[in-house]
């Protein structure tokens, strides 16, 4: 049997105004290797409440087999995830990119990548945590006629990212459930300028323009009510000139900046101002998307 491990890394979705659009690929990793068996389904790894058939790296791995017209045979799954569930690092969009290469590696690579693509955004809704997993880098994505596209964006090399992970969680269906379902033009015309000004900023390494562009109305204006501590620690991040967003849906905070000695500059001020405990955890752009670390055949 041939077994094959997929290494798929965190990302973080919309950097401020760039809702449900933009995404970037981190350094950090959830690593799961699929092994086809004659034994049913085994998941190890993770939390016995994710080892059945609903388990998203599963789900991926049967979606596409389903599309290459494939039999769903027995499979061994094992997940070794560094991301953290719930946090706003694209912990789901990872197992959905790891089932769906896991199966199409297993089967002869008969789809593409933006096959592939296709298949776990009709499953996740929105590409903007899958895209960048599966290309890597800064990316952009919209749906078009029920299909993602997805581009790359250049990135300045002296970024440095810096997550604050609390240690509560928040669920993604609680932090859209708070969205208004309908926005006012002025702010749908921020924004956009401010989206595409964080494009630029983010190619530039202009760090001054970007904590001016990284500015939203739609979603982080909601959601900040359900993070404790956050508009402490926005207001902290903001004296050291960093630019500062949500990660996805949080609850993570983002720091984005030129300044390598960020983290030591909040270090002994954050647990003054916070009532919860953070993990700082500093990270860099990642710029190879989903790939292959490990393929074998076992022949025992």
């Amino acid at each position: 049997m041939k077994r094959v491990t997929i290494r798929v890394p965190a990302t973080t979705a919309n950097l401020g105004p760039g809702f449900d659009a933009f995404g970037c690929a981190l350094s950090l990793y959830t690593d799961v290797t699929f092994e086809e068996t004659d034994c049913g389904l085994e998941i190890t790894g993770c939390d016995e409440a994710f080892t059945g058939p609903d388990n998203l790296a599963y789900t991926s791995y049967c979606a596409v087999l389903n599309t290459m017209s494939e039999e769903v045979r027995g499979v061994r799954i094992h997940i070794d995830a560094h991301i953290p569930i719930c946090r706003g690092l694209g912990s789901s969009a990872a197992l959905l990119v790891a089932g769906a290469m896991g199966a199409n590696v297993l089967r002869g690579n008969k789809l593409s990548t933006q096959g592939l693509l296709n298949i776990t955004n009709a499953m996740e809704g929105h590409p903007d945590n899958l895209a960048p997993a599966f290309y890597g880098g800064l990316t952009a994505s919209m749906v078009d006629g029920g299909l993602p596209v997805c581009v790359s964006f250049p990135l300045h090399p002296g970024w440095e990212f810096l997550a604050l992970i609390p240690e509560f969680n928040l669920p993604t269906t609680l932090a859209r459930s708070v969205l208004p379902e309908q926005v006012n033009r002025a702010d749908a015309i921020y924004n956009i300028s401010h989206g595409a000004l964080v494009l630029k900023a983010l190619e530039l390494g202009d760090e001054k323009l970007l904590r001016n562009a990284m500015q939203d109305r739609l979603h982080q204006r909601y959601r900040k009510k359900l993070i404790p501590d956050y508009e402490k620690i926005e207001a902290l991040v903001r004296t050291t000139g960093a630019a500062f967003c949500l990660s996805g849906a949080g609850p993570t905070l983002l720091c984005i900046t030129r300044n390598p000695g960020l983290q030591e500059k909040l270090e002994n001020k954050l647990n003054a101002v916070t009532e919860h405990s953070w993990q700082m955890l500093p990270l860099h752009v990642e710029f190879q998307g989903a790939h292959i670390i490990s393929e074998e055949w076992n022949l025992e």
